[in-house]
């Protein structure tokens, strides 16, 4: 077996959150583990690590230390893979970020097939909406749904998220049936996202003002709301398909065309991109590329 670096243990501690953790990753001692990072924070003359009983975290120094050798040690690796003819084998931690709901339910298979395929491949998954700084916080890849605003980032679009306007038939019967996307201005809508609130929106070349008194950040509980007859969501077609399929909730303005919703694997620009990377985005793009989440 080839014998782990310093460095090495120290990403291990940093991503399993403690020296025991790290050890029992390891399969050796949480004295050991202690004396490679103490040996590794001598030699750079700088603490690397908080220590307590329970968890143990990189100080400001640390927390920078991980980022760049996380990258150099992602790189050599890659390179490495290549010169020796097994670029296709990923193996290490790969760090993926994704939207809670459609993490769970487009990504997260796609990662449980790369561990099966993969025994050397360890993952782990970050599920939340906010935007992460990709290096700052040693992320291999971010699955974003929408427009991108511009950054350094590579993308890769990996699909459309198909997007349907829906309701409940309990709030249709208090509010009544929108006929046209003129009558949607006195209808109660729920939201995804607080920005959208008294927004313009423009459906088919007519503006209006979306109002409503729900926002949630989960697609799970915005289901919820509309089942609960709070209100219309605009929202993924997929969230709604077996509500659609039993007719819980009800398609509304069908003939209405609602744009779509690009899906992209984020990325940091490298030389080397490690086959981990490689391997996740390119079994993302041959399961979903060409057709639609939904």
């Amino acid at each position: 077996m080839k014998e782990i670096t310093n460095e090495q243990i120290y990403l291990k501690v940093v991503e399993a959150g403690s020296f025991k953790k790290a050890a029992e990753q390891l399969n050796t001692e949480p004295s050991s583990v202690s004396r490679s990072i103490s040996s590794l924070e001598k030699r750079l003359g700088i603490k690397l690590v908080e220590r307590s009983t329970k968890r143990s975290v990189p100080t400001e120094a640390g927390q920078k230390y991980y980022v760049g050798l996380k990258k150099l040690l992602d790189e050599k690796q890659s390179l490495e893979d290549l010169i020796c003819g097994t670029v296709n084998q990923p193996s290490g931690a790969l760090k993926v970020a994704a939207p809670h709901d459609f993490g769970c339910q487009f990504v997260v298979p796609v990662l449980e097939q790369m561990t099966d395929e993969f025994p050397e491949l360890t993952v782990e998954i970050l599920l939340g909406s906010q935007f992460e700084d990709l290096k700052s916080q040693g992320i291999d890849v971010a699955i974003r749904i929408g427009e991108l605003p511009s950054s350094s980032l590579i993308c890769r679009r990996i699909g459309n998220v198909p997007r349907v306007m829906v309701a409940s038939k309990g709030y249709i019967h208090k509010h009544g049936l929108p006929t046209d996307i003129k009558s949607l201005s006195k209808h109660n809508f729920i939201f995804y996202k607080k920005s959208l609130h008294g927004t313009p929106v423009t459906i088919e070349d007519y503006k209006f003002e979306m109002q409503g008194n729900f926002t949630v950040n989960s697609v799970s509980a915005v289901k919820q709301l509309v089942l609960d007859d709070k209100g219309i969501h605009i929202g993924p077609k997929w969230a709604f398909k077996e509500e659609l399929d039993s007719e819980r909730v009800v398609q509304l303005l069908p003939e209405v065309k609602l744009t779509s919703f690009p899906v992209h694997a984020l990325y940091i620009s490298r030389n080397f991109l490690p086959a981990k990377v490689k391997q996740f985005i390119q079994k993302l793009i041959d399961k979903y590329q060409g057709s639609e989440f939904c």
